[in-house]
């Protein structure tokens, strides 16, 4: 399969290579650029799923693909899920796989400098939170590898990622949206108490420590936010709420943000051409 007539590839340059050793889930695959000149800038894909589901796996033909002929590689990775750790193990595993990418740049030809992250859903919170909570150690389990490597990254994109469980429902209400799922974010059932480990209006103070919002400071990175303004899953507030707080910190030239009028989920414009474009040009720029 080809996008823009450049062939995507079947398989990544390093499958399965393991970042930690704490669960089986703790492995990345690692694809180099077919353009460009290396050590390669290399952006994180971090996948959706509801913190309990998904995989690391990207498609012949996936549009982040398209970072590779821009001289971008890409480190696509696992994460322990909800129904094995509860969290922070999933923040722990990623800021993991950026100590493992520095430390492993030489051999890989990557350059330990220019390390972006990109996800989308919960994946895109996780991105958030992996770009607000550099050097945090409460989120950060060094004994998961590579202890002497920074945990910080240059540049995210976040599509849809959730930010503050806790106003979900009431932003969802706010919006016209029926419950999630029937009943709502804050049932114990529901993603996000799953993440946490039980229902999230019980846990107020753990819940916080999970909303990248928490950690905001002005040594933060460019954010790149998107949002479907139809979105009743995860209320496109949250990444309003979100902006508002980084542009206090760094301010409004290092963050793009966008509601597609209409789009829900993660879908419709989010995975346009001329939306890719727009995000490989804008890693291209930070990174």
């Amino acid at each position: 399969m080809s996008v823009n007539g450049v062939v995507s590839p079947a398989a990544a340059t390093y499958s399965d290579l393991a970042y930690a050793n704490r669960s089986p889930s703790e492995k990345l695959d690692l694809y180099l650029p077919t353009a460009g000149t290396p050590p390669y800038p290399v952006v994180v894909w971090i996948h959706g799923g509801g913190w309990w589901s998904g995989d690391k796996g990207l498609p012949v033909g996936s549009p982040q693909f398209q970072l590779l002929k821009n001289g971008i590689a890409i480190a696509s990775a696992n994460y322990r899920l909800s129904t094995q750790a509860k969290f922070p193990a999933q923040i722990q595993d990623l800021k993991a796989v950026v100590r493992w990418l520095r430390a492993n740049s030489a051999k890989y030809k990557l350059n330990s400098a220019k390390i972006g992250a990109w996800g989308k859903s919960a994946g895109g919170h996780l991105a958030a939170l992996l770009g607000t909570s550099g050097g945090v150690t409460t989120l950060t389990d060094l004994s998961l590898g590579n202890a002497g490597q920074p945990d910080h990254v240059s540049a995210v994109v976040d599509f849809s990622g959730p930010v503050n469980f806790l106003t979900m429902d009431t932003q969802l209400k706010q919006l016209g949206c029926p419950k999630y799922n029937g009943t709502g974010h804050n049932a114990a059932s529901s993603p996000p108490s799953s993440l946490m480990g039980a229902a999230i209006q019980t846990i107020p103070a753990k819940v916080a420590t999970a909303n990248p919002e928490t950690y905001v400071t002005a040594n933060d990175p460019p954010f790149l936010i998107q949002h479907g303004g139809a979105d009743c899953i995860v209320p496109y507030l949250q990444s309003a709420n979100l902006r508002t707080r980084l542009t206090t910190a760094i301010g409004a030239s290092k963050i793009s943000y966008t509601v597609f009028s209409g789009a829900g989920h993660t879908n419709g414009p989010f995975f346009t051409q001329s939306n890719i474009n727009l995000i490989v040009n804008w890693f291209k720029t930070r990174l």
